[in-house]
């Protein structure tokens, strides 16, 4: 199994004529793998009981297997629209689930096999990248997801919506100016990954309910920034707050900076305080 992706994917449009024609519609293909012909009639009939799908699709032969190990595709990572970046489950837990099949193909690639998969994904040389929707809900899915992410070192545009994340602190993303981070678990500033190059960052629909973090953004040449639907939109003077913490910053939540929001705040507090003789 590949340390890095897994299941079926669609190329983008460098993608080779041959490889979409071939691989559009998995009912009409005709390739046929070493682990799935050892184990036709298993890969075939078995299914997930928790899928809630009574028969098996035409692709679920295919559904612990890595896009570059389907024969005569001729693309790269670089060239996917939306990658399934997750490997399949460990060993113990295919055993476990009766589909012992699949351990077969793993078992049997060597190290120099393995390096060369790594090489053809060529995530190092990705400038642009979605890997919404991943789905990360186990943690073998989420490990491989964050080694990903730290093979990024070249992304400029990057996608990671609604992929459950909680933190990714240890990852660097040093060439990444645009970053969609919207309908995750980030509950603090820190917890994103370091982007010292961001210029718009989006994170709307987490669980942000402080802005003290926000100076950690200072050093960067952020221009854009989204909170909405976040709790800490319902502080008390939170635009000043922000563009306070952040003087480079000149929209927030799709608004310009307006001069109401360059007050100080030591003013708005001088303002708010009543005089007693």
């Amino acid at each position: 199994m590949s340390e890095s992706s897994s299941g079926v994917v669609t190329g983008t449009d460098s993608s080779p004529n041959s490889y979409s024609s071939r691989y559009s519609d998995l009912s009409d293909t005709n390739t046929s793998l070493a682990l799935v012909s050892r184990n036709r009639s298993t890969a075939s009939e078995k299914h997930s009981p928790d899928s809630g799908i009574a028969s098996p699709l035409p692709s679920d032969r295919f559904r612990f297997v890595a896009w570059h190990n389907l024969e005569e595709h001729g693309v790269r990572g670089d060239q996917l629209t939306s990658p399934r970046v997750r490997e399949g489950p460990a060993e113990e837990e295919l055993i476990l689930r009766g589909e012992e099949n699949y351990i077969i193909a793993r078992r049997n690639k060597g190290d120099r096999e393995k390096w060369e998969e790594r090489l053809q994904e060529n995530w190092e040389n990705v400038m642009e990248l979605n890997l919404s929707y991943q789905d990360l809900g186990d943690p073998y899915q989420l490990e491989n997801f964050t080694r990903i992410l730290r093979r990024l070192i070249r992304v400029e545009r990057l996608q990671l919506v609604d992929n459950c994340l909680r933190d990714l602190s240890s990852v660097r993303l040093p060439r990444c100016k645009r970053l969609n981070l919207n309908k995750n678990n980030f509950t603090s500033i820190r917890h994103l990954p370091k982007i010292p190059q961001i210029q718009h960052l989006s994170l709307a629909e987490n669980n942000i309910g402080t802005l003290r973090d926000l100076s950690d953004l200072r050093t960067t040449p952020l221009e854009s920034l989204t909170l909405k639907r976040n709790p800490c939109e319902f502080q008390e003077d939170y635009r000043s707050k922000v563009f306070s913490s952040l003087p480079k910053l000149k929209l927030l939540d799709g608004i310009p900076k307006l001069p109401s929001d360059c007050v100080s705040l030591e003013s708005t507090m001088a303002s708010k305080m009543c005089t007693i003789l």
